[in-house]
């Protein structure tokens, strides 16, 4: 068994401001960081997140080294926040998924309320249970899920990186199958849409990773958007699996194009624009960058105006 397409997709939404989450989909590793503390702390705690998942040792798999790689994740957090005053209180939920293409098997890890579902022979299903004030109520009885999905506090979380020196993870392993599609996603997917509607719009997509994310995050937003929308789709397939020792670093579409050096007065704004790409978070996602390329043009019109009128 091996990793087939993936794909990654992230939007600010209808509503907010900005956009916190944080994607990494780089194969065997997928996940999703959503940041809580607000605007600029939120994406930071998230990208730290991210940042610490990614450095990964090749060849590291299962359920204990993905757990370590989000305790390690919730020092940095913690201890920027510390050292920050500004930052105080800032954190992120994470789900992250790890395959062992040899083992056949998908390690799971998990903080918080963002999810990770599995698709089946057409059937999906929730892999991750919220820690959420109304989960706990919905599993103690108090609540039933429809009152859960209208009660004011839905949004309330039970545990998140970086709040705590120390946090549980709840980490676990499901085995996988040729033609699984898993997804993860920030809680800006479910809070629009019921798993039913997941369900269709992953089925009208044809299980393609790639228009599947784009059809979820477009019915998300057109049911309001309210937060921000993240969301990363993976497919598993007949096929050897990929050596630890060549492991790629992220998904490239054509391994033949190379870009060119950038120029020392470019490489800082380049390396602004790779952040972006990467991940996603900030103000807006793709956006940021094709605003940054617009204003370029602009500053070139304006001074080969000014040229011409001298």
């Amino acid at each position: 068994m091996r990793t087939g397409r993936a794909s990654a997709l992230t939007d600010t939404g209808r509503r907010r401001p900005q956009n916190e989450d944080t994607f990494v989909c780089e194969p065997p590793l997928f996940a999703v960081a959503d940041g809580v503390g607000g605007a600029q702390a939120g994406e930071i705690a998230s990208r730290l997140a991210a940042t610490a998942l990614e450095e990964r040792t090749p060849g590291a798999l299962g359920e204990q080294a993905l757990a370590e790689l989000l305790r390690e994740a919730n020092g940095r957090i913690f201890r920027y926040a510390l050292e920050d005053p500004s930052a105080a209180g800032m954190g992120t939920v994470v789900t992250a998924l790890l395959v062992d293409e040899a083992g056949g098997t998908v390690a799971i890890g998990h903080v918080g309320d963002s999810r990770a579902y599995r698709m089946r022979a057409g059937a999906l299903e929730q892999l991750t249970t919220d820690h959420s004030l109304v989960a706990e109520l919905v599993s103690s009885g108090v609540l039933t899920p429809e009152e859960a999905e209208r009660h004011p506090q839905r949004s309330a979380i039970t545990r998140a990186l970086g709040t705590e020196p120390t946090v549980d993870v709840e980490a676990f392993t499901v085995a996988g199958e040729p033609g699984d599609l898993f997804l993860i996603c920030s809680d800006g997917l479910p809070t629009m849409m019921s798993d039913q509607g997941v369900a269709e719009a992953i089925r009208s997509s044809g299980g393609d990773p790639a228009a599947a994310a784009e059809a979820l995050v477009a019915a998300a937003n057109a049911r309001g958007g309210e937060d921000n929308i993240t969301v990363v789709l993976f497919e598993l397939e007949e096929g050897e699996e990929i050596p630890a020792d060549e492991e790629p670093s992220a998904p490239v579409a054509d391994e033949e194009l190379t870009a060119p050096e950038p120029s020392a007065e470019h490489a800082e704004g380049e390396e602004e624009l790779d952040e972006v790409r990467r991940h996603g978070a900030g103000s807006g996602g793709r956006l940021t960058a094709l605003a940054l390329i617009a204003a370029i043009a602009l500053l070139a019109l304006l001074a080969l105006y000014w040229g011409l009128s001298k």
